[in-house]
């Protein structure tokens, strides 16, 4: 299969999910429908209209509804009320078009450009549209009435060039969001030019939010042009919502009928084409899960099947442990599925699995910081003999720093950038040991040195970004023991790390372990991180921990299949592969030449 047949079929299934979630949303199926009826009315006004829009007769003045020949009655000028209202649709409708059509192309031509490009090119077009975004555009359009003499297009094209500033604004943040990824990157190395990237791949990325502003902005500009009708600033030969509620504004205590009419017309049309932006917007944000209600929550809180426990023998101790997730359905997805894990004073247990396996929803139920939509529907976590999941906010943050503590993942994304290493590492240890700011910033450049920074007042001194991962990481170490707990919870502590860093990180934990006696769970992936540092091991798949053991045991004689198929995808020196190799698809540079 070509690359671009395989774009095609992905591209065909990505629109096929967005019509799929449409066609399931009450809101955008109504919406969609009164937009398409008010459509086709336009289409075929001048076929089904009983009169002209125009045409006026002295029967017809201020005849009421039901009048032969007139359905809805005539205005005070004699002219029939429902051939007016089918054309105000067909005016909208072009108004609409052009003005939304106008902003589309300049705003969005004028975004590419300006996101992608170098910065002269930035600053050229941000200095322009400013520019534009300076000129009030209700005051020039009406200024410049003489000049286009109430021509409905010539309007409508000049509001739209005053409405694309909007439209560029949106599509040249997200173009500078999307020009340094990976794949744009991949594709000038492929040798495409900057029109196929911008159109192939930078702006299928950024059309959602496209899409939406277009439904948006076709509803302002059907406002904007009712708005200068109402004002009189247009054709008088041109039937217009604005218009007919103009004239029955000034009939409203004889024949309010004249003004509802209009009105509701052009009410119905704007708020339809602005819900169906809002649903559009939703599709393109993908199901979202429905959530919880609070009394649903504390009811099933109150309901959690808590195992029978007996005295505490480790530090740590999960029994039976059930998270779940709400589908889009409304039902709960377990992801963590009754799972049993312990954690002696002094003792490191690895968690191994691969993505998804729930390690560390596991660690974070542990910390008490599941997302808000998680539930815990049954199980316990006991902390140094005290029950985590039935601990108000208020007593899980005094354990966190002080009894339990978390290293992360990714150091730099877990550091504020615009506070100092020192600062931050300072609040963190008077928040848990409740000391003043100076016995901190002794203890915090103790830490530093004994965590391996040879320059800890620098370091201490400095932001984020002026130190490199493994300092940012030795840091968030120092941080999380600062507090002395009795439990380190360390997510991937060496994954961001280059391979040298990762074993100065791992002898680190290794020394404070033995030094503190703090226990850690390390929650990783690597077997190799695993065999050097943990004296247990605990290996989780789809929810479940399939097997537990002395670390070596497990090595040396894994029992569940799952565990064997992971060891036996590790590569050694002594290890040949004899898989034949995959087929090779076909490139970027390939693709460009086709």
């Amino acid at each position: 299969m070509t690359t671009e047949k395989l774009a095609a079929d992905v591209s065909g299934a990505a629109r096929r999910g967005l019509l799929h979630r449409l066609r399931r949303d009450p809101q955008a199926v109504a919406t969609a429908l009164v937009v398409a009826a008010y459509v086709v009315a336009g289409l075929i006004a001048p076929l089904v209209a009983p009169h002209e829009p125009n045409a006026a007769s002295l029967d017809a003045v201020n005849a009421p509804i039901g009048t032969a020949g007139h359905l809805l009655g005539g205005d005070a000028s004699g002219r029939d009320i429902l051939s007016r209202l089918l054309y105000s649709v067909r005016t909208s409708l072009v108004a609409g078009a052009i003005g939304a059509g106008v902003a589309l192309i300049v705003g969005v031509s004028a975004g590419l450009v300006g996101g992608y490009f170098g910065r002269r090119v930035r600053v050229g077009t941000e200095w322009l549209f400013n520019l534009i975004m300076t000129f009030p555009g209700l005051l020039l359009l009406i200024v410049l009435f003489p000049v286009t003499g109430g021509d409905l297009r010539v309007t409508m094209l000049i509001f739209g060039v005053l409405l694309s500033t909007g439209i560029y604004r949106i599509v040249r943040n997200l173009v500078l969001g999307v020009k340094n990824e990976l794949f744009v990157d991949a594709a000038r190395v492929a040798g495409l030019s900057d029109v196929r990237i911008l159109s192939k791949h930078v702006f299928l990325v950024i059309r959602g939010p496209v899409t939406i502003a277009a439904a948006f902005m076709v509803g302002t500009s059907i406002a904007l042009q009712a708005g200068l009708a109402f004002l009189g600033l247009g054709s008088n030969t041109v039937p217009s919502f604005g218009s007919m509620i103009s004239q029955g504004f000034t009939n409203l205590y004889t024949q309010p009928i004249q003004f509802v009419w209009p009105s509701l017309g052009l009410g119905i049309l704007t708020a339809s084409l602005v819900l169906f932006g809002n649903a559009l917007r939703d599709a393109f944000e993908g199901p979202r899960p429905q959530r919880i209600s609070a009394r649903r929550r504390r009811a099933m809180k109150e309901n959690r099947a808590v195992p029978e426990l007996g005295p505490a023998t480790g530090l740590l101790e999960i029994r039976d442990l059930a998270i779940a997730y709400p589908t889009p359905s409304g039902e709960l997805r377990e992801v963590v599925r009754g799972i049993d894990l312990s954690v002696s004073g002094g003792e490191t247990v690895g968690l191994v699995g691969e993505s998804g396996s729930g390690k560390t929803q596991t660690a974070f139920a542990t910390l008490g910081v599941l997302p808000q939509e998680a539930l815990v529907t049954r199980g316990s976590i006991r902390l140094d003999g005290v029950e985590v999941l039935d601990l108000p906010e208020r007593e899980l943050s005094r354990l966190r720093g002080s009894v339990m503590a978390y290293i992360p993942q990714e150091p730099m994304s877990n550091l504020d950038p615009s506070y100092t290493i020192g600062s931050q590492l300072t609040e963190t240890l008077r928040h848990s040991a409740g000391i003043g700011r100076r016995q901190a910033r002794e203890r915090v450049l103790r830490l530093l040195e004994r965590c391996g920074i040879r320059e800890p007042l620098r370091v201490f001194h400095a932001y984020p970004h002026q130190i490199s991962g493994g300092m940012a990481q030795r840091a968030l170490i120092a941080a999380a023991v600062a507090g002395e707990p009795k439990l380190l919870i360390a997510d991937e502590p060496t994954t961001a790390l280059d391979v040298t860093v990762q074993a100065e990180i791992l002898d680190l934990l290794r020394d404070l372990r033995d030094d503190l006696g703090v226990a850690i769970l390390l929650v990783t992936h690597n077997f190799g991180v695993v065999a050097d540092l943990c004296d247990r091991i605990a290996v989780m798949s789809d929810g479940k921990i399939v097997e537990t053991g002395q670390t070596r045991t497990v090595f040396r004689e894994p029992r569940a299949p799952y565990t064997r198929s992971l060891l036996d995808s590790i590569l050694d020196e002594m290890t040949v592969r004899t898989d034949p190799p995959a087929p090779a698809p076909v490139t970027a540079i390939e693709e460009s030449r086709s």
